[in-house]
C-alpha cells in the first residue's frame, strides 16, 4: 500500500541562496495553508556564495514572487548578462560565444543552420555568430529590453544577471520573512531519526532547542547534513568525465565599463570565470588536482585578473556528481547538497530553482508518498544528467595539444546519451532536445559551432531554394541584426539609467 505523509510543517535546514529562495517560493505555494515553514540558519556558518552569474531562468523565478527586474538589479548590485563568451577552449587565441537567444530563424519547419550550412558548402564563409542579435549585443556590450511583441524571430533574445550572490539571499530572505516564514539562528548539531521509518523527525540545535516538521528541505550545502549525514544518501560520481575538482574564488576591481557577458578563459589544466558587478568583479580558477597544484593554480588566476584583489583567494574542493535520491523518505536536497556540477554555464541557481519547482509541482495538496518522491528522484536525476552531458561537451570537443589535461577530455569515452547526440548532429545535422533539458537547441549549436563541429550533410529539402536567393535572404538578416545594435545604449548606459546599484 502506497502511504499518504501529511505535511504540516516543512523545516528548511541551511539558509544561503537555495534555502532562502526555497523558504520564498514554498511561503508562496503554501499561502492558503495553515502549512508552517522555519528556517534553520546559523549565523556564524559561512556559504559557499562564489556563484554570481546566472541564466534567463532565475528571472522568472523572481517575477513569480512579484518582483521587477531593476528593482532586484539595483538591490543586488547587478549587471546585464547576455551569454558566456569561451576564450581559448577550441584552441588558444580562438574566442565564441554561448548567446542565450537564436540563430537566424527556421523556415518550412527547417532548423536555421541547414540554410546556412548549404551556403557555407557553397563558399559562403560568414560565421554563424553574425545570424544572433544576442551576440552582437554582445560583442558591441550594448542593450536595450527585449521588444514585447518580436517583429520576427531575428529580434529574439534573452537575457540574465550577473549579481551579488549574498544580496540576492538577503533579499529572498526578506521577502520570505515578510510573508510568515520562521528563522531560528542556530547550528544543527544532530538529526532525530524515528525508529521505525528512518524519517527525519527533528533536528537538534546548538542552542538545544528541538525543531521538529514533517518535512526537512536539505540546504546545508556540501555537508549535507541531513541527505548524507543523517540519512546515508549515497552520492553518484562524475569525475570520471568532469575531471575538475576543485576552485579558488576571489574579487577584485572592476577596471573599466562591466561586459554584458560572462568570460570563460581555459588554461592549461581548467578555466578561469570573469564576472562583473557594478561595484567589483567575480573571479575564480576551477581546476583538476591531478593536473596542477593549488599554488600553481593560485598563481594563474592571479595573473589573469586586471584590476586590484580585494582578499586572499577562498578556496574549496567539490566531486562532481549528485545524490542517488534527491528525495530521500521526508527529506530532499536542493543546491550543493543534492549535487555538483562545475559553474561553467551558470547552471547552480538554475538547479536550486528547478529544485524548487519540482518540490511545488509535488504538492498540489500537503501530503507526499512513495510514488510522488519516485517521481521526484527520476526528473531530477534525467535533468542533472543533461546538463552533465552539456558542460562534457565543452570539454570532449576540446582541439588543445598543449597539456595532459585537455588531450585527456578530448580522448574520454562518453556517456551513450551525449554519444547519441554528438552522432545525430555531426551525421545529420539533428540537434535532439529531450524533456527535462535546460539547454535548448540554440545551446547545443552554439557549442557545435563554438569547436567547429559541422554536420556531414544538410537537410536536402533546403535545396528547393535558390542559392542566390537564399545568399540574398541571409545577407538581409546580418543586415538587420548588424542595424539593430548601432544606435542601442552603451551596457554602462542602460544601468546608469535604469538600475543603478542601491546606495543604501
Amino acid at each position: 500500500m502506497n502511504s499518504n505523509y501529511q505535511v504540516k510543517s516543512i523545516v528548511i535546514a541551511g539558509g544561503g541562496t537555495a534555502g532562502w529562495m526555497a523558504a520564498a517560493k514554498l511561503s508562496q505555494h503554501f499561502s492558503k495553508t495553515d502549512i508552517r515553514i522555519t528556517v534553520v540558519e546559523s549565523s556564524v556558518i559561512g556559504t559557499v556564495g562564489v556563484g554570481e552569474a546566472t541564466i534567463p531562468t532565475l528571472r522568472r523565478f523572481y517575477q513569480s514572487l512579484g518582483m521587477d527586474d531593476m528593482e532586484v538589479m539595483r538591490k543586488t548590485n547587478a549587471t546585464v548578462k547576455l551569454g558566456i563568451e569561451f576564450k581559448d577552449w577550441y584552441k588558444p587565441h580562438t574566442s565564441f560565444i554561448h548567446p542565450f537567444g537564436l540563430f537566424g530563424h527556421e523556415a518550412n519547419g527547417i532548423r536555421f543552420h541547414h540554410y546556412w550550412l548549404k551556403l557555407q558548402q557553397a563558399g559562403d564563409v560568414t560565421e554563424l555568430e553574425k545570424y544572433s542579435l544576442g551576440i552582437a549585443m554582445a560583442r558591441a556590450n550594448k542593450f536595450t529590453f527585449p521588444a514585447e511583441r518580436p517583429s520576427s524571430p531575428l529580434s529574439v533574445f534573452d537575457w540574465a544577471l550577473h549579481f551579488d550572490a549574498a544580496l540576492f539571499a538577503k533579499l529572498m530572505r526578506e521577502h520570505a520573512l515578510a510573508k510568515g516564514v520562521t528563522h531560528i539562528d542556530a547550528k544543527i548539531t544532530s538529526v532525530n531519526l524515528h525508529i521505525d521509518t528512518g524519517f527525519i523527525e527533528s533536528l537538534i540545535l546548538d542552542d538545544e532547542q528541538v525543531v521538529a516538521a514533517d518535512l526537512f528541505i536539505d540546504c546545508t550545502g556540501f555537508n549535507g547534513l541531513l541527505i548524507s549525514d543523517a540519512l546515508k544518501t549515497p552520492y553518484i560520481d562524475w569525475s570520471k568525465w568532469l575531471l575538475c575538482d576543485r576552485a579558488m574564488a576571489v574579487q577584485s576591481e572592476l577596471v573599466g565599463e562591466p561586459a554584458i557577458r560572462t568570460i570563460s578563459k581555459a588554461h592549461s589544466s581548467g578555466w578561469q570565470w570573469k564576472i562583473p558587478l557594478q561595484h567589483r568583479q567575480g573571479n575564480g580558477h576551477v581546476y583538476a588536482s591531478n593536473f596542477i597544484s593549488d599554488e600553481q593554480a593560485e598563481a594563474t588566476l592571479l595573473q589573469h585578473i586586471d584590476g586590484k584583489v580585494l582578499h586572499a583567494p577562498r578556496k574549496f574542493q567539490f566531486t562532481a556528481g549528485r545524490r542517488a535520491q534527491a528525495w530521500n523518505k521526508n527529506c530532499i536536497a536542493i543546491g550543493l547538497a543534492a549535487g555538483f556540477l562545475e559553474p561553467l554555464e551558470s547552471t547552480s541557481i538554475a538547479l536550486i530553482e528547478t529544485g524548487i519547482e519540482k518540490i511545488c509541482g509535488s504538492f498540489p495538496y500537503a501530503f507526499f508518498n512513495q510514488e510522488k518522491i519516485d517521481h521526484f528522484n527520476q526528473v531530477t536525476a534525467t535533468e542533472w544528467e543533461r546538463i552533465r552531458d552539456f558542460i562534457i561537451l565543452h570539454y570532449k570537443l576540446n582541439q588543445r595539444d598543449d597539456s595532459e589535461f585537455w588531450r585527456y577530455c578530448r580522448a574520454m569515452v562518453l556517456p551513450d546519451s551525449l554519444q547519441q547526440k554528438i552522432t545525430a548532429y555531426n551525421e545529420q545535422g539533428d540537434l535532439l532536445h529531450y524533456p527535462w533539458e535546460i539547454f535548448h537547441p540554440d545551446s547545443w549549436l552554439a557549442i557545435y559551432n563554438g569547436f567547429n563541429l559541422y554536420p556531414k550533410v544538410y537537410n536536402q529539402n533546403v535545396d528547393r531554394l535558390n542559392t542566390d536567393y537564399l545568399k540574398q535572404s541571409l545577407a538581409a538578416m546580418r543586415t538587420s541584426i548588424a542595424d539593430a545594435v548601432v544606435d542601442l545604449p552603451s551596457h554602462q548606459e542602460f544601468i546608469n539609467q535604469h538600475c543603478k546599484m542601491s546606495m543604501a
